[in-house]
């Protein structure tokens, strides 16, 4: 009988399944995870801005800085990344 590696506390073997993917389905899939985390930034950059504006948090000339970066993002990331299905 296998000993039972969660009891032992050890984190069981998980297959390489990443490596195992052909390099231009890989590639598809990591352009996608950066155009998401590339729009995450952007957003809550508006959305600290419109805090800003609401003046629930200090606002030091802020707003117009974190509209700026969140357009920046879009705009460098637009262009650079394909938009692929529901990755």
């Amino acid at each position: 009988m296998q000993p039972n590696p969660r009891r032992l506390g050890e984190v069981p073997a998980t297959p390489n399944a990443w490596h195992e993917l052909p390099d231009d389905l890989q590639l598809t899939l990591s352009r996608e995870a950066l155009r998401r985390a590339a729009e995450t930034l952007a957003e809550h950059a508006e959305l600290l801005a419109a805090e800003m504006d609401g003046g629930t948090l200090l606002d030091q000339g802020g707003p117009e800085a974190l509209r700026l970066f969140a357009a920046v993002v879009r705009a460098t990331n637009r262009d650079g990344f394909a938009t692929v299905g529901n990755a």
